[in-house]
């Protein structure tokens, strides 16, 4: 069951990444997320995933914000950018390393892909532990040598410290949600295998950023969609190994253009900014994605 909460203390987040223009599936989550705070009296955070310094762009941060602002998306409080967090993720890194549950990952994708041994998991091949094998005093000498490598988590050493875990799930459509309406869901973080913490390219992977961000905003309810159900497995340990509160997460349908392929700023996917430069009118646009009535062409997933 879902634990009751005070409405005061809801605080949802809406968190893109600057790599491109949002669309209107970006659009529709953002409301959702704010309406549900708003409808509880909490508040709606908005946060800019831009540690990817290799697709992050100053200028598209600007965008999202004229985006939000247009469609009626507004947030409390001043921006958090990742950028400006990489001390307290490197801080939680180090702590794993402590701990004895993170390990220099020397491998590229391509060896990943190229091994027979490696199985499917919700993300793709699973890490078949290739350097979870390697001595300590090869791990050192290559580290030191200064040999690219991502950090990995060792997921079996991680679950042992942890024990059984399990996060609450909210229903969709999250505007009725209360006391109750949930179910709780064993985790599953064994699924991922040794998942990356910190990136080759990147002081931190998401599954470390967004566990870290989402304490320290002091977010309750996560709205997200269903393409991040299987990451929430993997968040519900670091929370535990970290001592982090669990937020009650509630996971959306996607939504699909007419090829049935989810939307996405690679695909040139129906941008706001193109909607705003065409003259749409964005209350009429805004109330019919909180009314389910997407945009010619776009439609719900369906399971």
């Amino acid at each position: 069951m879902i634990q009751s909460f005070s409405p005061q203390h809801v605080v949802t987040r809406f968190a893109p990444s600057p790599t491109g223009k949002l669309h209107v599936g970006h659009g529709w989550s953002a409301l959702l997320a704010m309406d549900f705070a708003r409808a509880n009296g909490g508040l709606f955070r908005l946060r800019i995933e831009d540690i990817d310094g290799t697709r992050s762009r100053p200028e598209h941060v600007a965008g999202i914000a004229e985006d939000l602002n247009w469609l009626g998306v507004t947030w409390d409080g001043e921006l958090v950018f990742q950028s400006e967090r990489l001390v307290h993720y490197d801080a939680a890194l180090e702590r794993l390393r402590h701990m004895g549950l993170l390990y220099p990952c020397f491998c590229t994708r391509a060896d990943i892909a190229a091994s027979a041994s490696a199985p499917h998991g919700p993300e793709g091949p699973v890490y078949p532990g290739t350097c979870r094998a390697l001595p300590s005093p090869e791990r050192e000498r290559r580290v030191a040598a200064g040999e690219p490598h991502a950090w990995r988590l060792d997921m079996a050493k991680a679950i042992a410290t942890t024990g059984e875990l399990h996060w609450e799930s909210a229903p969709f459509p999250p505007l009725g949600l209360s006391a109750g309406d949930g179910w709780m869901i064993e985790a599953e973080p064994q699924t991922a295998g040794d998942v990356v913490l910190a990136r080759k390219d990147a002081p931190a992977s998401y599954h470390l950023s967004c566990t870290l961000d989402d304490a320290a905003m002091g977010v309750t309810h996560v709205l997200r969609g269903d393409d991040l159900f299987a990451a929430t497995h993997v968040h519900r340990l670091l929370q535990a190994l970290l001592d982090l509160p669990t937020p009650v997460y509630c996971h959306h349908p996607l939504l699909v253009g007419a090829d049935g392929r989810r939307l996405a700023k690679r695909d040139g996917s129906i941008a706001l900014a193109d909607l705003r430069a065409q003259g749409t009118d964005p209350a009429v646009l805004a109330a019919d994605l909180r009314g389910g009535r997407f945009p010619v062409g776009i439609s719900l997933a369906r399971a």
